[in-house]
């Protein structure tokens, strides 16, 4: 059907509840907006769903939501695997989240499954750890992350946890496109539902478990303790981590932690910041001010499902709160547990570290230097890790030691299968305490591992094309750059493409092409001469191109210049 036709179909359907009609009318006079609504149904990616809310067959709403839903339980249902199905289901501060965690719940019921949820919002890694812990078929996650207030999400994990990939994700997705109307799909009210004996609300039992889990991902048990006077500013930016995180803290001995006020309180409108992701510097604004006046050593930030984690430290030297990219605490991180492992004896046999092909070179030089395996040839997206943990446990050819990305997601340990802030903040504050008793700062040790391993610097810019034709747009510009390869980027010459749409691999000095050894995807990725590098793909969430970029120099500045120089020759390509 055409957009108009979509649109007429939701006003005179007696599924749709009077407050969606209402806001249908409102657009009656403004056709663009309603092809825009309706041109399309919200698509059910590899991950869930993800979009701005809204009535309209093309945004996040209980309708888009309970036909997602439909398509899962019929995938359930259809697996004679699960004999004994349930599914577990969690939600964040957003706007409707509660409301669509709700609309999740009773379809599942009303297709006769049992299905537990949270008394409150909790965040991303809990529910990926209350999959495991229930041990669920699946576990549904409404969130839209670190995305703007308009937004809103659905996430789907499998039965280890993990959000779902090959095979699964494209059942399920072919199972929610095969719904062709709303009155396939099944659905209880919340009044029903509190009567049906398929439906659980959780106690804390999972958290206190998930709790005790994480503390088993201590590498020097006690060292936060022996050094109480590290300083904290703490910023949950209106999400889910100020419990978990706060507890988490105070039962390991940190008792000096400042919260942003302001950004304590569960907002879905992020009041206080223009977009609650710590990869943004500008989200640091108001735990900044905190920290200057409190003189804090580290300024942690949680996004709203606090699967992710944001770091300033100071530098002494300056007074200046340094920010670190997801890149550079990754570094940290690593070189911390890996050192520490090798100092302390407990490194497993074949020890791996787990990321993707867009992590800094830098992870790399730090897992050759304590000969450990860095298994970073993966799609990006952290359940590419996650099911390299699945495939190690499945094949016992390595062992998980620490797994991280560049957008400022770790795993310290296998209790959970999605990045968790709260477990990180547990393990950084424990890297600052251990820093600390001998001398350094954690700003300082980022020099450290700079001066010992070399100065890379990474970057990530954006292309945002809405509208009706710009995933077209998005598709046809790296198809361009497919059909016309280049040989020479600014003044870097090309060493190697790997193509991983369509398997192949070239090596630009020797002329020889071979497989691509990765899982195919719509990703062309560049190896330049001096250490640099690119790789351009699609937004798998929003209408977006993204450039992941790379560069060494032979000092902080002279390696902010290398990537600013290729930051603008790879957008001039794209003009």
């Amino acid at each position: 059907m055409s957009a108009r036709a979509n649109y007429e179909a939701w006003l005179n359907s007696e599924i749709i509840d009077e407050a969606t009609k209402e806001e249908l009318r409102s657009i009656s006079d403004n056709s663009d907006e309603i092809e825009e609504r309706f041109y399309m149904d919200l698509e059910f990616g590899t991950g869930g769903l993800r979009g701005v809310m809204g009535a309209g067959t093309n945004r996040m709403n209980i309708y888009t939501v309970r036909k997602a839903t439909q398509g899962l339980a019929n995938y359930i249902k259809k697996n004679n695997e699960f004999s004994d199905c349930s599914v577990v289901i969690s939600y964040d501060n957003r706007h409707n989240s509660k409301e669509y965690a709700i609309e999740t719940a009773g379809c599942l019921v009303a297709n006769g499954i049992k299905t537990y949820i949270f008394d409150s919002l909790r965040p991303t890694p809990v529910l990926s750890f209350a999959v495991r812990y229930l041990e669920c078929t699946a576990g549904v996650n409404i969130t839209a992350s670190h995305n703007p207030k308009e937004y809103n999400g659905y996430k789907v994990y499998g039965p280890d946890g993990s959000q779902v990939v090959s095979p699964m994700d494209k059942a399920i997705m072919n199972e929610v496109r095969a719904i062709q109307t709303l009155e396939e799909c099944a659905s209880l009210s919340e009044e029903e539902l509190l009567s049906n004996p398929l439906y659980k609300v959780l106690d804390e039992d999972v958290d206190e478990a998930y709790y005790d889990a994480i503390k088993d991902i201590s590498i020097r048990p006690g060292v936060i303790k022996q050094n109480p006077d590290i300083s904290i500013v703490y910023s949950p930016l209106h999400g889910t981590g100020l419990v978990p995180v706060t507890k988490v803290l105070k039962e390991n001995g940190l008792e000096n932690v400042h919260i942003v006020e302001e950004q304590a309180v569960q907002n879905g409108d992020f009041a206080t910041v223009k977009s609650p992701n710590p990869e943004n510097e500008k989200a640091f604004e108001c735990a900044l001010k905190l920290a200057e006046k409190v003189k804090s050593d580290l300024v942690l930030l949680t996004d709203p499902d606090a699967d992710r984690l944001g770091l300033c430290a100071l530098d002494k030297m300056s007074g200046e709160y340094k920010h670190f990219t997801g890149n550079m605490m990754g570094a940290l991180l690593c070189e911390y547990v890996l050192s520490s492992r090798t100092e302390l004896g407990t490194m497993p046999n074949n020890p791996s570290i787990v990321s993707t092909v867009v992590i800094t070179d830098l992870v790399r030089k730090i897992c050759d230097s304590y000969g450990v395996y860095c298994d970073a040839n993966n799609l990006i997206g952290f359940k590419y890790i996650a099911n390299k943990i699945r495939e190690y446990e499945g094949n016992s050819s390595y062992e998980y030691v620490f797994g991280l990305e560049d957008s400022d997601g770790c795993l310290p340990g296998t209790y959970a299968r999605d990045k968790d802030a709260v477990g990180t903040v547990l393990l950084l504050c424990e890297a600052a305490a251990y820093y600390h008793s001998i001398g350094l700062t954690l700003w300082e040790q980022m020099l450290n591992i700079y001066e010992k391993y070399g100065y890379f610097a990474e970057d990530l810019k954006t292309k945002k094309i809405p509208g009706v034709d710009g995933q077209e747009k998005i598709a046809n510009m790296i198809a361009t750059l497919r059909e016309n390869p280049l040989d020479m980027i600014g003044e870097s010459k090309v060493v190697s493409v790997s193509d991983y749409k369509t398997g192949i691999y070239f090596d630009a000095v020797t002329g020889e092409s071979r497989e691509a050894k990765l899982d195919k995807s719509n990703m062309i990725y560049y190896r330049l001469e001096n250490d640099g590098w690119f790789l351009v793909r699609p937004s798998g969430t929003e209408p977006k191109i993204k450039f992941y970029m790379g560069a060494k120099g032979n000092s902080l500045e002279d390696s902010k210049t290398k990537i600013e120089a290729l930051i603008n020759a790879v957008m001039k390509i794209f003009e």
